[in-house]
Formats: structure tokens, sequence, C-alpha cells
């Protein structure tokens, strides 16, 4: 499984597999799924686990709800 976020970007919906790729702006993020290993899990793989809640909260502080 590869990581999937889908935004809504100037009304459309675009998929992104890349967290990196995500624009600065959008309006709403529709869907946050990033990729989890299977445990168990080593700890840089919880150290990167440790890091989805952190970057999906500043991903809802860059929406602008269609504004």
């Amino acid at each position: 499984m590869a990581h999937e976020f889908v935004l809504l970007v100037d009304g459309e919906l675009k998929t992104y597999t890349n967290y990196e790729d995500i624009p600065e702006t959008f309006d709403n993020v529709i869907k946050f799924i990033p990729e989890i290993p299977d445990a168990p899990h080593s700890h840089e793989e919880h150290e990167e686990i440790d890091k989805w809640n952190g970057r999906l909260q500043e991903l809802m502080k860059r929406e602008t709800n269609g504004r």
C-alpha cells in the first residue's frame, strides 16, 4: 500500500501519494491515509508513524475551505 492523500484543490479532487507534493494551499482534506508498515515496527518506523498526526494537523491549518 502507498500513501493516499485526497484533497479538494480549486474545486477538483486531486490524489497525492507523496506528502511533499501536496500544495501549500487547497480547499479541503478529503482523505488522509499514510502508509503504515505491518507490525512489529522498528524504532525508526515508530518515529515515522508518530509524525503523521502532526502532518495531518498541519494540513488542516492550510485548508482554505474553498475561500
